[in-house]
């Protein structure tokens, strides 16, 4: 019987490279968000948010 062993830890590499590309997406988005015109801007929507009419 013979055995495929071509792939073997593929998926292990594919999972760490998807872990990599999400952690580096998420710092992108934290630089983003934290930046001053963006962070004012999002703390202005959550405030509107939050004095709506229920």
């Amino acid at each position: 019987m013979r055995r495929c062993t071509g792939d073997r830890g593929m998926s292990t590499a594919e999972y760490a490279m998807g872990t990599l590309a999400a952690v580096a997406l998420a710092a992108v988005l934290y630089k983003v968000v934290n930046s001053g015109p963006v962070g004012a801007e999002l703390q202005r929507l959550i405030e509107r948010a939050l004095r709506a009419p229920f």
